[in-house]
């Protein structure tokens, strides 16, 4: 009877050892009803993930070389700008000033004031930190107090707690608040929480000259495009085979009278198609933003709904000492995308 009773003690005691796990926010010993990779604290509400602490640190080389990627494409971007800049002073303004004083004194401002606004932002969102986690104390029970760190999880790569809505970049080497996404292509930086106005500012500014810029490419090519020469059609057919001769016709026209092209007419169609496809992938860029905010606002709508009449009152309180509108501050504050603000949701839930 008593090795049976020793027996049973032995199993009952490594059956609990093997579901006694640590948590890492305030290292207190969890006892669990059963096995489970993914666990969350009764204590400091710590999120851990047993599963991702298998991760380890990119190389130096790795990320040594996407620095280098984005600070490539950040050079030749901001370069692309100051030549379309240059390029568009040398071959409209002769042209406006021939004009009247006046309009030129007038496009000169106007185009300064853009240049300025798209320059700044681009570079405000380029080289402003995008928003890195608070430094918070952790890992000690005494310290870390009740709900501390309410669905923080703990980051492999940093060896630190990442806070909710947070996302550890692999190319800024960090963890960003509201992580966008990461623009290798145009700011060379991530858009987070603290950059996110600028990047959409700069978006917002981008359109807006890039439509300047086309519509003065047209008016002063109209005044250096060589005139057209026309041959005289014979009306041999009736219905569209007419309109497709003088279609052709048109084409042929503005072909040939192309080959007669001088150096500022050159310039002035190219900053017409160049205005135009930047244009056109900036629109769908900024409409792929606005929508992930438009959803990461109603998703909160649909959090802050249910939260209590007491968190409720102190979030509208709080807006109304700033004076700005409940979803502005939203916005601006930066909303995330809607994957993300999922990934949330399910954390919650453990």
């Amino acid at each position: 009877m008593d090795e049976e009773s020793s027996k049973e003690e032995h199993y009952a005691s490594s059956s609990l050892d093997s579901h006694k796990v640590k948590c890492w926010g305030c290292g207190l010993n969890l006892l669990l009803e059963s096995f489970s990779p993914i666990f969350k604290c009764g204590w400091c509400g710590a999120i851990t993930d047993q599963s991702r602490a298998l991760r380890k640190p990119d190389s130096a080389c790795f990320s040594r070389w996407r620095c280098l990627r984005d600070r490539l494409f950040v050079t030749l971007l901001l370069c692309f700008m100051l030549f379309v800049i240059c390029a568009g002073v040398w071959a409209i303004y002769p042209i406006i000033f021939s004009i009247s004083m006046f309009y030129g004194v007038f496009h000169c401002l106007l185009t300064a004031i853009l240049s300025i606004l798209t320059i700044t932002y681009f570079c405000m969102a380029s080289f402003f930190p995008p928003g890195s986690p608070p430094n918070i104390t952790w890992g000690s029970y005494p310290v870390v107090g009740k709900d501390g760190l309410d669905n923080y999880t703990f980051c492999a790569y940093c060896s630190k707690p990442k806070p909710p809505r947070a996302h550890h970049c692999r190319s800024c080497r960090m963890c960003v608040l509201d992580m966008d996404h990461h623009c290798p292509f145009q700011i060379g930086n991530c858009v987070g929480s603290a950059n996110h106005w600028y990047f959409i500012m700069f978006l917002i500014s981008v359109i807006i000259s890039c439509t300047y810029v086309f519509m003065m490419t047209l008016y002063a090519g109209f005044h250096v495009w060589p005139p057209l020469v026309l041959r005289k059609l014979t009306i041999s057919s009736s219905g569209p085979r007419i309109a497709a001769s003088i279609l052709k016709e048109i084409v042929a026209a503005l072909a040939s009278s192309a080959l007669l092209l001088s150096a500022r007419g050159l310039v002035l169609m190219y900053l017409a198609f160049a205005s135009v496809s930047v244009e056109i992938g900036i629109v769908a860029l900024l409409w792929q933003q606005l929508h992930w905010i438009y959803e990461g606002n109603t998703y909160i709508n649909q959090i802050t709904s249910h939260n209590s009449a007491r968190r409720q009152g102190g979030c509208q309180n709080l807006f109304r000492f700033f004076g700005c509108p409940h979803s502005v501050l939203r916005v601006f504050l930066g909303s995330g995308n809607s994957g993300k603000l999922q990934d949330i949701s399910s954390s919650k839930l453990l």
